[in-house]
């Protein structure tokens, strides 16, 4: 009998002695192929740091705007066209400027969305800081200094375009401020029914009153994008490299889903090839149409109401307010029969619809307005040019260089020649 137990003790203490050898050789496995991830991540970290590469998240939640530039943040852009960007101290794409206005100085404030932000191409190229370049030689200005500062945010509309001028533009002086239109998404992102986004503050009537309707801070994706997790993980993506990567790669996925979701509506035949070299992923092609529902007109009306009301707080300050409307790519596409396939495909009857009620709102409000569309597709046509798009993509998305440059020259023709700057 202690035979027969000593033997199954024997077997016993073998059979554990067998899991543990099994267990070290298991761990010792994992133990390596994790130093091997940790050296390989750190080979990676080290190598796209030594090539420069950069991928920074330049936004952060904001509880009055829904979102709005990190300050201090810097590292390249490559979503489309390609630039080194430097967001400042103060949350704004632009060098760094004092609260302070120098003596001498005419300052003018740009406000709008990505074409004013324009992180597509370097700052130096920016349509506000060509015509900062050109206003100098204005006679108006009478020996003073030009001053332009950049307030534009990707993916604003009005709304947060009145909040931003509120809040933040009128601490630093201006004597003109310049409202940037992007007509094919301005005015329905002034409609949560039409934006379809839940995260960023609207105006809306209530009792035939504008008010300002900020319930995106009750929502869940709020509170937890303010929570300490959320907040860790955004802290590792500054500091990591690797991770940045991996974010730009699925960013650069998910839009070009995005863009060929958007073109598979459309054959690639050769009747409708030039059609698509003129369509952009992404637009709502309905504005360029009048619109006989409620939503529009509310969103038209919205956005008439938000223009007055910058009209009045600009005059309260002894500002000048100035509204230019920039231009889309297919308005200004430099072949007139691609432009014209566009036109009979969507039944579109006056392709600067759009354009043409800002500057009916504009003449019913008192407000100078600058339409650029017109003059830019006259230009492109005239000199077989491209003035929206990058590479493969050209003639699409935001302005190019040399949409940049054009439009910055005219900008500063008519600030000068209409007296604004007096």
């Amino acid at each position: 009998m202690t035979a027969q137990l000593d033997d199954s003790h024997r077997a016993s203490i073998g059979s554990s002695t067998k899991r543990q050898t099994r267990l070290r050789k298991t761990l010792n496995k994992l133990g390596l192929i994790l130093f091997g991830v940790l050296v390989g991540a750190g080979a990676a970290e080290f190598g796209l740091r030594i090539i420069g590469f950069s991928y920074p998240q330049f936004y952060a939640l904001d509880p009055s705007l829904g979102y709005s530039l990190r300050p201090n943040i810097e590292g390249w852009y490559r979503k489309e066209g390609a630039s080194y960007v430097r967001i400042n101290s103060d949350g704004l794409r632009d060098r760094e400027h004092s609260k302070s206005k120098p003596p001498d100085t005419i300052r003018l404030a740009v406000i709008g969305d990505s074409y004013t932000e324009a992180m597509h191409v370097e700052m130096d190229q920016t349509f506000w800081r060509v015509a900062e370049t050109i206003l100098p030689n204005c006679p108006d200005l009478g020996g003073k200094k030009i001053e332009v500062i950049n307030f534009g945010v990707s993916g604003y509309g009005t709304a947060q375009e009145f909040l931003m001028l509120h809040q933040r533009v009128w601490q630093y002086s201006p004597d003109v401020v310049l409202l940037a239109v992007t007509t094919n998404n301005d005015v329905s992102d002034n409609s949560r029914a039409l934006k379809k986004a839940n995260d960023i503050p609207y105006f809306v009537y209530t009792d035939g009153r504008l008010t300002l309707d900020d319930s995106f801070k009750e929502t869940k994706s709020y509170h937890v994008r303010r929570s300490a997790p959320s907040r860790l993980v955004s802290w590792i993506q500054d500091h990591s490299r690797s991770i940045q990567l991996l974010s730009s790669a699925s960013r650069s996925f998910k839009y070009w889903m995005a863009a060929r979701k958007a073109r598979s509506a459309a054959t690639k035949s050769a009747e409708t090839k030039d059609l698509m070299q003129g369509d952009e992923p992404g637009i709502e092609n309905a504005v360029y149409k009048e619109r006989n529902d409620p939503v529009w007109n509310d969103a038209w009306r919205v956005t008439e109401a938000l223009i007055a009301q910058m009209r009045d707080e600009a005059t309260s300050r002894n500002a000048r307010f100035v509204v230019v409307t920039l231009s889309q790519g297919i308005q200004v596409y430099p072949d007139p029969k691609v432009r014209q396939k566009f036109i009979d495909h969507y039944g579109i009857s006056d392709l600067f619809y759009p354009d043409h009620q800002f500057e009916k709102i504009c003449e019913r409000q008192n407000v100078p307005a600058i339409i650029l569309g017109p003059r830019l597709q006259d230009y492109a046509e005239r000199n077989k040019v491209y003035l929206h798009g990058f590479g493969s993509d050209i003639g699409n998305g935001h302005w190019n260089q040399l949409g940049h440059r054009i439009a910055g020259e005219l900008i500063a023709r008519d600030l000068c020649a209409d007296g604004i700057l007096k």
